[in-house]
């Protein structure tokens, strides 16, 4: 079972920016920083990839609304990624079955997926876009900080992971009637003002 924390911590990673935990994984792999990396995720293609397809998030997650949508697409691709990355882990340690790592790390995934986008939804009801600024960039110190810790510090990584996912789901529970209040003006459209 020693893999179960890294798992859950880059399914927690996932849900948050997918790309930047392959990324992360095959550099550290690849310049042989850590033996954990399974040789899939350290593949020059999937680098590449997975480094355009984080700077195009990177620019995609800061701006308001835009974020959302961005968010929508990745409902699937960041629980699968997650799935993906939990059952490699796995498989490259053998300590637990690569299905059971892949449902840790794709549902991980899709919780923490769902409580950004929850709050993403919140901050939008913001009129300045600095908040998407400043959350995104804390998204991607986090996921950076905690993937780098967890290769080295798996259980206290999880510990952290699962107490932040906790904390997201309370917040987002908090902020539920302004997401609320967000969807219905969306989906009113514009206001139009009478005469006068």
């Amino acid at each position: 079972m020693s893999v179960l924390p890294l798992v859950f911590t880059s399914g927690w990673a996932s849900g948050i920016n997918a790309y930047a935990v392959v990324l992360l994984f095959g550099v550290f792999g690849a310049t042989g920083l850590t033996d954990e990396v399974p040789a899939p995720l350290q593949r020059t293609d999937v680098l590449i990839a997975a480094g355009l397809l984080f700077l195009c998030e990177a620019v995609a997650d800061k701006i308001p609304y835009v974020d959302t949508v961005w968010d929508t697409v990745h409902t699937v691709i960041r629980p699968v990624s997650g799935a993906v990355v939990g059952a490699l882990l796995a498989g490259q340690s053998g300590s637990l079955p690569d299905l059971a790592a892949g449902a840790v790390g794709g549902s991980t995934a899709l919780v923490s997926h769902l409580v950004k986008a929850g709050t993403r939804m919140a901050v939008n009801t913001s009129p300045e876009p600095f908040s998407n600024i400043v959350l995104s960039t804390l998204e991607d110190l986090g996921v950076a900080g905690i993937i780098t810790f967890a290769l080295f510090h798996p259980v206290a990584a999880a510990s952290i992971a699962a107490t932040l996912l906790v904390a997201g789901a309370v917040t987002v529970v908090f902020l539920a009637s302004r997401i609320r209040r967000f969807l219905r003006r969306r989906a009113r459209g514009p206001a139009v003002s009478g005469p006068g």
